[in-house]
């Protein structure tokens, strides 16, 4: 039998501004593009799990000034990433894929709840799983939730999409000469504060022993990359 290529069930881990700016809600030339890459996954006989986030629509550090307490922001953060899901559901089943939403809130007008053993079904099936909503808990962000979706699904990796090719030293849009790292310990990146996931998303990780690559998701067909195991971008580790 030949050797199996790529991973056999990733976590991709997308934010909500790559659907959309923030404030200005959902891209469909973005969305359209992101559903396309993610059925290719699908077609290598790749599981999918994703986690998105809501920062196009709605995040608590970029609207305090509405005064709205952090507890209640927080869930209407929640509510944006299943809107997020929703519409990337509806595009990637436009392209012929069966995929799932499975929410931490109880909507069921719109999604199912997330159960793990339903889910771990779906996987085998061949559907791709959105989990929306986060973890369905205030202060935690997207990144826990996939840290804590991809170690319940048995996920072989966690695939960080971002808008630069992994981890640098510093912000290399700000810092002139920052130096991009090919591989990283948990313990490094919790200590030097990289800011790619929060501290939390980091020791769920390295507890679980749950691997981190970070990669530009921007670049054309970097995701099939990615999960086909290509040397890209950072592995956390």
């Amino acid at each position: 039998m030949p050797k199996r290529k790529g991973y056999k069930r990733i976590m991709l881990k997308i934010s909500g501004e790559v659907l959309g700016d923030h404030g200005q809600g959902i891209d469909s030339k973005s969305l359209n593009k992101i559903a396309k890459e993610i059925v290719s996954l699908s077609k290598h006989k790749i599981e999918v799990v994703i986690v998105n986030g809501g920062g196009n629509i709605w995040r608590y550090r970029d609207t305090q000034e509405a005064g709205i307490e952090r507890t209640t922001s927080d869930y209407m953060g929640m509510m944006a990433t299943i809107m997020n899901a929703v519409a990337l559901q509806s595009a990637i089943e436009r392209l012929g894929a069966f995929c799932r939403v499975a929410t931490s809130l109880d909507l069921p007008q719109i999604a199912e709840p997330y159960i793990r053993r339903r889910a771990l079904r779906h996987l085998e099936k061949g559907r791709i799983v959105i989990c929306a909503g986060g973890t369905g808990n205030p202060y935690f962000t997207t990144d826990t939730a996939a840290a804590l979706r991809a170690v319940e699904l048995d996920c072989d990796i966690i695939l960080k999409a971002t808008k630069v090719d992994g981890v640098y030293t510093a912000d290399p849009e700000k810092v002139k000469g920052a130096k991009k790292y090919s591989r990283l310990s948990y313990d490094e990146a919790i200590e030097k504060n990289l800011q790619v996931m929060d501290q939390t998303a980091f020791s769920l990780c390295r507890e679980s022993n749950m691997r981190i690559l970070v990669f530009n998701m921007h670049k054309k067909g970097a995701i099939l990359k990615a999960a086909m195991g290509e040397k890209v971008g950072t592995v956390v580790s």
